[in-house]
Formats: structure tokens, C-alpha cells, sequence
């Protein structure tokens, strides 16, 4: 069971996000399903949400790509690394399109009965993503930011001060 479950996992990563082939969802995802991740405000629920899920990123980056790097199967569960890609060209969690190529590593823990997804935990480099996008500065961009900032301001105090002196 768990190489048909390895597939499952396979073929609903390849179909539903890379496809758009929401029927998968349908065809492998029990009633009760839930998604555990940190990254989004409460847990995805059912078919239903699943699907909402992967919308969610299909409208953000159009040519969504996940390729399964490994998979390990243990009794009922999978666990898959994957690295997803595309092109930030939709909103994303309230971040405007960046036209940003994105590139985010990922492992998911799915865990089956009876053939049907029933739990998933999934971890991926949010940071990494959001910075990607825009949305997040880069470790350095901050401090050029600031930089940048403190320079205006320096300025700005300069002028002040030369308008002053010239009795403006």
C-alpha cells in the first residue's frame, strides 16, 4: 500500500498544482481531510478547502511547477521533499504581484486510510518565498534601506539648516 500511497502523493502534487486538475482532490482526499500549515491562519479542511488551497497558489504563480525531489513511505504515511517554482504574477496572501521567479524548497507528511489523504503537515521556506516576492526584505536590503533613509534625512536636516542660514 504505501508505493500506491508514494503515487497518490505524486500524482496530486503533479495534477492539482501543476495541472489544475482538481478532480484529484476528489478522487484521493477523504471527507475529514485535514492540512496542518504554519503558515496559513487555521487549518485547511475537506475536499473543499483543498481545493481553495491550491487556487490559492495556482492564481498567485500561473506556471506553478512542484517536482518530487524523494519519497519515503512508512505503513500509512508518505513524506515527500519537493521544491516548488513559478512566476509571482497574482496576488498572494495580500502581496501584489511581483513578477518575481520563485523557487521554494518544501517536505510534506501526508498520512492515508483506507487509500484517501485523511492528514497532512506540511513545512516549506515561507521566509524564503515572501522575500522572493517582495514582500519581505532580504538579509542586507534592510539595512541598505536604512542606509538610504538615513541619508534623506541628512539631507533634508541640510537643507533646513542652509535655508536658515540664508534667511529663508
Amino acid at each position: 500500500m504505501s508505493e500506491e500511497n508514494k503515487e497518490k502523493a505524486r500524482r496530486y502534487l503533479q495534477e492539482a498544482f501543476n495541472e489544475g486538475n482538481l478532480s484529484v482532490v476528489d478522487e484521493f482526499f477523504a471527507s475529514e481531510y485535514v492540512l496542518h500549515d504554519p503558515t496559513l491562519p487555521e487549518e485547511i479542511r475537506g475536499p473543499e478547502g483543498v481545493k481553495g488551497f491550491v487556487q490559492l497558489y495556482r492564481s498567485a504563480y500561473s506556471d506553478t511547477d512542484i517536482t518530487v525531489e524523494d519519497q519515503i513511505a512508512e505503513g500509512d504515511n508518505v513524506v515527500s521533499r519537493w521544491t516548488g517554482r513559478g512566476t509571482h504574477q497574482g496576488e498572494l496572501l495580500g502581496v501584489a504581484p511581483s513578477g518575481n521567479r520563485v523557487e521554494v524548497p518544501g517536505i510534506t507528511i501526508d498520512r492515508f486510510s483506507g487509500g484517501n489523504f485523511v492528514e497532512s503537515w506540511t513545512s516549506y521556506d515561507a521566509l524564503g518565498m515572501m522575500q522572493q516576492i517582495g514582500a519581505i526584505p532580504e538579509p542586507g536590503q534592510q539595512k541598505e534601506a536604512r542606509a538610504a533613509e538615513g541619508e534623506r534625512q541628512e539631507k533634508g536636516l541640510m537643507d533646513k539648516a542652509k535655508d536658515k542660514l540664508m534667511g529663508q
